[in-house]
């Protein structure tokens, strides 16, 4: 049986490590990168069975290339601190790893729980990301965020889900779109990338339309409103951002 590296990255994730640790805990080795935190994730990390690695965020994708290079074992799985491996998902990695596979990289499906409620519509429904992985073959690109995977091989896809429960609090939320807004904005900035109006008003205006009405967020109530509306504020903060780059003004 192949054995696996679970890797999970944190910054203040004091609320959610405890859980996330022992949702991996049939993994053969768990790895924290953290990037300093301030709160007590290291705390509580420390009282598990964990290796933890602590490293300057610069970006996504090399904070998980490094924990990559790190891991002990060939065959890795990239869990976020807000995150859970239900029994049905466990079982089946259990099951890929038993096995020769032609696969070198496997996507999962990601199940949302926003507000309370496990979301099924807009951006929430069937979003499949690249979490299962042969490190031999695989490797993260270097884009800041979204991060791309580089992959030599084939891959395939999982029948069961993780559940991600996409924010702590709404200033959790808040904040994280601001995060996400900078590393964006500094990624347009170094192609040269020039806002405009249509970035400011037409593309977070489309982004609430499509999300809410054409892919039916309003089927998941109010918290369908809050999460298109909030994601139209990421990406008119995105260009804001960008503006103030080219402004030096950051």
């Amino acid at each position: 049986m192949n054995k696996l590296s679970v890797i999970i990255p944190t910054l203040n994730e004091e609320l959610f490590i405890k859980d996330a640790i022992l949702t991996a805990s049939f993994a053969d080795e768990i790895i924290i990168i953290d990037s300093y935190s301030t709160d007590k994730t290291i705390e509580l990390a420390k009282k598990h069975p964990v290796k933890i690695l602590q490293r300057e965020f610069d970006d996504f994708s090399s904070q998980k290339n490094y924990a990559i290079d790190k891991a002990s074992y060939n065959w890795i799985f990239i869990l976020d601190a807000d995150e859970k491996i239900p029994s049905a998902l466990k079982k089946e990695i259990q099951q890929v790893l038993q096995k020769e596979n032609k696969n070198v990289a496997y996507e999962v499906l990601c199940s949302h729980i926003f507000m309370g409620k496990r979301m099924k519509y807009s951006t929430f429904k069937n979003e499949w990301k690249l979490r299962f992985f042969n490190k031999e073959f695989c490797k993260y690109g270097k884009k800041l965020v979204h991060e791309d995977m580089v992959i030599n091989g084939t891959t395939g896809r999982l029948k069961n889900h993780f559940d991600h429960y996409t924010y702590r609090s709404f200033d959790h939320f808040i904040s994280k779109k601001n995060k996400y807004a900078w590393l964006q904005a500094e990624e347009y900035y170094k192609k040269n990338k020039k806002p405009s109006f249509y970035h400011f008003v037409i593309k977070p205006s489309f982004r609430f339309f499509n999300q809410f009405i054409l892919r039916g967020g309003f089927l998941d109530g109010f918290p369908g409103f809050a999460s298109a509306y909030i994601n139209s504020y990421g990406v008119m903060t995105r260009y804001i951002k960008l503006w103030l780059l080219h402004k030096g003004l950051k």
